[in-house]
């Protein structure tokens, strides 16, 4: 009887080692699997970091020789070259980068895109590696003594604004009485305002200021300063943790170092790049 009843302890003993090493191994090949699924472990594999992103002064934009150039582009090749591996940009209209991004025509969105909780919802972000805000520039005649967003904030007002972008849910929450006229270029964007079709265009700084600069006889800045604060993230589809633990700790590096702030200060502090594209 005494026998018998170590032969069970025994049976036992071995049946919960067994599940204990196949659960390890389970555990062991989903990590591998996830890992290799990554869109890290992609680019690596392929050699190349296909980045998503749009044309956007200073942040994108193509020199005279038609090479991409802005601080955007200086941050995703500085990220490729860290991860050894090239980079290949995919410009993509703006309205349509996230759909291009879950459908897996790149690997990561690298384009100043605002971390918003409606997009957290269809993509992770990375934390923050730079901020930017609302501003607005606006028509000397049309928008002639108006200095507030109060000012702005009537039926009568035209605002021209791209579609797709953070502008959109700014002026609507702080002009909801303005007449909001969309397009996907940021180009379009102005040229409404130029031509005297719209009082202001809403954007992200430093934008609207440039163009203020650049058309001082018929632009003016209408506020001395953003009206919001918006954190940039990189983007990447649901469930890559991998990967989003690489980018940030990638910014936090980077970050650490200068780097970030050096590119910043370049792009959207001085017009030393403006020989490149003129």
């Amino acid at each position: 009887m005494k026998i018998k009843r170590i032969s069970i302890i025994q049976t036992l003993w071995i049946t919960l080692l067994i599940i204990g090493l196949a659960d390890v191994a389970f555990t062991g090949e989903t990590q591998q699997q996830l890992t290799a699924e990554s869109m890290i472990e992609q680019a690596l594999k392929r050699g190349s970091l296909k980045v998503g992103m749009s044309t956007f002064v200073p942040w994108a934009m193509k020199d005279k020789t038609g090479k991409l150039i802005g601080f955007e582009i200086d941050v995703a090749t500085r990220l490729a070259k860290d991860m050894g591996v090239a980079v290949q940009f995919v410009p993509t209209k703006w309205a349509g980068i996230i759909p291009s991004l879950l459908t897996g025509k790149f690997d990561v969105i690298i384009g100043g895109m605002g971390i918003l909780p409606s997009r957290n919802l269809k993509v992770n972000f990375s934390i923050p590696y730079d901020y930017t805000g609302m501003s607005m520039v606006a028509h000397k005649n049309l928008a002639a003594g108006f200095n507030s967003l109060n000012d702005f904030n009537r039926p009568d007002v035209i605002l021209s604004i791209r579609l797709g972008s953070t502008a959109v849910p700014a002026a609507q929450k702080f002009m909801p009485k303005a007449q909001l006229r969309y397009f996907d270029d940021e180009a379009q964007t102005y040229q409404e305002l130029l031509n005297g079709n719209a009082h202001a265009v809403v954007g992200s700084a430093p934008k609207p200021a440039e163009w203020a600069l650049k058309y001082p006889d018929k632009l003016f800045l209408p506020l001395a300063e953003t009206f919001t604060k918006e954190p940039i993230g990189f983007a990447v589809r649901k469930g890559d943790f991998d990967s989003i633990n690489y980018l940030n700790n990638w910014i936090t590096f980077v970050r650490a170092e200068g780097w970030l702030q050096e590119r910043k200060h370049y792009w959207f502090e001085t017009r030393d790049w403006e020989n490149q594209i003129q």
